[in-house]
């Protein structure tokens, strides 16, 4: 993945001009000129969070009764839901720490998108712990503050774990984000008429004038940040892993879990980030800027992390079906055959049999295959969250205990509500910020003109 393959991570002849006007015009269209598609599939995301904020409402009069939990399954599609979002969230950040400090070039068209795709994840990931609690109203239980009544966390609860887990991701993820942020919003400043909006868009810039001494502490704050935010792609989902690991129960009690929840992670986060930037690459004209290169890239990343997950699930079921401990046996042949088998023989499909196909390269840069394989990617991820917290809970050691989980419509309609949710922040964020990083774009031009200056004067000198 170096800058030296065939296909280019910009199309050429763009100019800096070219760059910030049809980036940054996206933004600053007038209410009026917006077109009918971004009105029809905001309207859409619209209903999915009213249909959200309708199901949390019924849930705080009625209690967690309205979902299908039961006992033993308490756990049921709010931690599935949970670990899921928060699996999401971890795309924006390898894109845009760990590429960074590695040098990737091609990172800069998508890196901006991901970003915000990460916030956007783990601020719905972070309702599912509150509103798991039965009392919602008392989630500050879980944080370390003063007070007399001497009611401190229990620091071996996974409750605990999560919170801290999650309120560290968002703080460094949303200060990595609004740092890349800051020269582009003095560029929409700039080119901003409406004075209100000039106004907004000067307050959020920070006073930034583009001096070199502001581009000097950007880039040496900018690194750091990123080199602070890339321990969080390890160490957040092993938290999540371990909320798994540290229990007795049949399906989760497993060595494998840190390594295992973080390659899906990356998986599910990158098959989102595809999700969603291919039509949004299409219906806001980015291909010279989002090129092949990038979907190709993206796919062979996520076919490497998808052979980590498979390898995942082979050790999973070596160790079920040879080990000594009849109870992992039982379930790992209950995923097969039993109630759920349908359901775990989906997410093999989806997650390991369907993205074989990213080994041929045309398939890789095809839009539309390429988002079928995400979308299912998508779909398999969440049906492998699914068999591990229900299946696991399902049938644990006493089979006078077994009960299976049936999902209701509320718990449908508080998934769903949140992606929903994702989609609205998603498309508020296109139409109110830059978003492809100009700032970066205008830098790649400007190495390769030097890269270009430099050759032909080599060839001169050469020649005379």
């Amino acid at each position: 993945m170096t800058t030296s393959e065939d296909t280019p991570v910009l199309q050429p002849g763009h100019t800096y001009n070219s760059i910030t006007e049809q980036i940054s015009n996206i933004p600053l269209t007038r209410v009026r000129k917006i077109s009918r598609g971004w009105w029809v599939g905001a309207f859409l995301a619209f209903l999915g969070t009213m249909l959200l904020f309708y199901a949390i409402t019924y849930l705080f009069i009625q209690g967690v009764g309205i979902w299908g939990i039961n006992v033993p399954v308490g756990w049921g599609f709010a931690i599935v839901n949970f670990v899921w979002w928060i699996g999401i969230g971890h795309a924006g950040t390898l894109i845009s720490a760990i590429l960074l400090l590695f040098r990737q070039e091609w990172r800069t068209s998508i890196n901006r998108f991901a970003e915000a795709m990460t916030l956007f994840a783990v601020a719905n990931a972070s309702l599912f712990p509150i509103l798991h609690l039965g009392r919602p109203w008392l989630f500050y239980y879980l944080i370390p503050y003063p007070n007399t009544l001497g009611l401190w966390p229990q620091f071996r609860s996974p409750l605990a774990w999560d919170l801290f887990a999650i309120l560290t991701y968002l703080t460094v993820s949303l200060l990595f984000w609004f740092m890349g942020l800051v020269p582009d919003l003095a560029t929409m400043r700039d080119r901003a008429t409406n004075k209100w909006i000039r106004l907004i868009y000067g307050i959020l810039a920070l006073g930034w004038r583009n001096s070199a001494r502001h581009w000097h502490h950007y880039q040496s704050v900018y690194l750091l940040m990123a080199a602070l935010a890339t321990p969080l792609v390890v160490s957040v989902h092993s938290i999540v892993s371990v909320d798994f690991a540290y229990g007795v129960i049949p399906g989760w009690h497993s060595t494998i879990f840190p390594l295992y929840f973080v390659a899906g992670a990356v998986f599910s986060g990158f098959a989102m980030v595809l999700t969603l930037m291919i039509p949004l690459r299409k219906a806001l004209h980015m291909e010279d800027f989002i090129t092949a290169r990038h979907l190709d890239n993206m796919a062979k990343i996520m076919l490497s992390v998808g052979l980590v997950v498979a390898y995942g699930y082979m050790m999973e079921n070596f160790w079920g079906w040879f080990g000594d401990n009849p109870y992992e046996r039982a379930i790992t042949i209950d995923r097969y055959v039993g109630a759920y088998a349908p359901l775990y023989w989906g997410l093999l499909f989806c997650n390991v049999i369907a993205p074989q196909i990213l080994w041929f390269k045309k398939v890789r840069t095809n839009g539309p295959i390429l988002f079928v394989i995400a979308l299912l990617v998508n779909i398999g991820m969440w049906l492998e969250r699914f068999i591990i917290v229900v299946q696991s809970l399902s049938k644990d050691f006493l089979p006078s205990s077994w009960h299976l989980f049936t999902p209701t419509i509320w718990d449908i309609a508080t998934f769903a509500g949140t992606i929903g949710l994702f989609l609205m922040l998603v498309f508020l964020f296109v139409r109110v910020l830059p978003a492809i990083s100009i700032f970066e774009l205008r830098e790649l031009v400007h190495h390769k003109s030097a890269e270009s200056a430099g050759t032909e004067t080599a060839k001169n000198t050469v020649a005379d």
